[in-house]
């Protein structure tokens, strides 16, 4: 059994979609960021930064923060959406692609431009410029690809979890994804997909999955 500790960020999304793609059992515990939950002394035993996700593994009382992390571990130990191989550091590489680049600076764009908007035009130039940057490394990287990693033309892995809820969020970047028609096409591909539907929904409902 494993607990999961979440919000309805994107970061959070990945966690409870790979729930939800396992198939395990997991109970979700919502930490509400807006009334700064994560700084309760007890969550901070289970994630030291203050910092939705984390989980806590019943079966080892392994208890990890940090979303990466927890989606090799849960990939790791339920032997599902990894690839093998040489493809197997494929995925790890786009993994952090999404951990150090895309989800970072996406996060600078909702700063910035959602709810800061008018605030400052080099924030929002710089980090509106970077964003369109990396849409652009994916949909080159996705053309001829149904998923980011694994061999021909792909395998659903926990590198499309980890990218997918960031792009979710097209609408508060202000991307159009018709742009990008390769992230297009696999956003709507994994959209469809029922556990990524009841993930998105975890640890309640905000609003349908955005579609154009």
């Amino acid at each position: 059994m494993i607990d999961l500790y979440t919000w309805t960020t994107p970061n959070g999304r990945k966690i409870s979609i790979l729930l939800e793609e396992l198939g395990v059992p997991y109970t979700s515990y919502a930490i509400d960021i807006s009334k700064d939950e994560q700084f309760d002394p007890a969550f901070i035993k289970i994630s030291p930064n203050n910092r939705i996700p984390a989980i806590v593994d019943q079966d080892s009382g392994i208890h990890i923060m940090e979303s990466g992390a927890i989606m090799l571990y849960l990939a790791n130990k339920y032997k599902r959406f990894q690839c093998e191989g040489a493809e197997y550091w494929r995925m790890v590489e786009w993994l952090m692609w999404q951990m150090g680049g895309f989800g970072p600076m996406l996060g600078q764009v909702h700063h910035f431009v959602k709810y800061n908007k008018g605030k400052s035009e080099y924030g929002e130039n710089r980090f509106t410029k970077e964003a369109h940057r990396l849409y652009g490394v994916l949909n080159t990287h996705l053309e001829k690809r149904d998923y980011i990693a694994g061999d021909n033309r792909g395998m659903y892995s926990i590198a499309d979890m980890a990218c997918w809820p960031w792009a979710s969020r097209f609408e508060w970047q202000e991307i159009n994804l018709k742009d990008y028609p390769n992230v297009l096409k696999w956003y709507l591909l994994i959209a469809k997909r029922p556990a990524v539907q009841k993930g998105y929904s975890i640890p309640k409902f905000t609003a349908n999955i955005p579609l154009l």
